[in-house]
């Protein structure tokens, strides 16, 4: 289970720190959605990324501190080359669409080939759908959503960056997911060396699965 946590301690410690990425088509609120995590802030004036940008918030997990550093690019075809390189050590990503442009959500299958492309392939990904709170104007029905998110074993939300709603749980259900499966790891490791056989452990700090590490598929629906 995770807790809020602070927006920012500089004192408190640290016991890992997980890598996101947030990736999709220009202005479907990916900055907006980092801001009201890492700040709980929402700017109507918000200006279009440039290149690429992260922020940072502390949680506890299951009684560790947790930093989630969240990276937000341009999702501009100008800046692609800079994307593929913002994938490395990236253990978590949010693929955003906005439910109000068609052309946002049929472009997911193309952003989902590029992050598995350049991504660890257990990286732990959800689908959000953002700005929910504009449903008079919906232009991709929640089963269309959830029906690609099912096949492709993603994680799913709708959120509203503007009103707040699911934006905590979009986070901590990929983080908690991704701290469930580094102490797994770590569980199994210490069973190993108790065993005798040496392992070798990822640094505390920097947590990136194991390429043997299999993560379950599951979907996570709005209701």
């Amino acid at each position: 289970m995770a807790s809020g946590g602070g927006y920012g301690d500089p004192n408190q410690k640290i016991d890992y720190v997980f890598k996101v990425v947030l990736i999709g088509d220009s202005a479907v609120g990916k900055s907006q959605i980092l801001a009201r995590f890492a700040r709980n802030d929402f700017s109507l004036d918000s200006k279009a990324t440039i290149g690429v940008e992260f922020q940072t918030r502390t949680l506890v997990i299951q009684h560790k501190s947790v930093k989630a550093q969240i990276w937000d690019t341009a999702g501009q075809e100008r800046y692609r080359a800079v994307t593929s390189a913002y994938y490395r050590g990236a253990v978590g990503a949010m693929l955003v669409y906005d439910i109000t442009k068609r052309q946002s959500f049929d472009h997911i299958p193309r952003w989902l080939e590029e992050l598995r492309n350049h991504a660890d392939k257990n990286i732990v990904i959800i689908l959000i759908g953002n700005k929910s709170d504009l449903e008079n104007q919906r232009a991709v029905p929640t089963e269309d959503a959830k029906e690609f998110a099912e096949k492709e074993g993603l994680f799913f939300l709708e959120t509203s960056a503007l009103e707040a709603t699911n934006v905590e749980t979009a986070f901590t259900t990929v983080l908690t997911e991704i701290f469930n499966i580094v102490n797994k790891k770590n569980l199994a490791a210490d069973e190993n060396q108790e065993n005798g056989n040496s392992t070798s452990l990822a640094g505390k700090k920097i947590i990136v699965p194991g390429p043997a590490q299999e993560i379950p598929k599951k979907s996570m629906c709005c209701q």
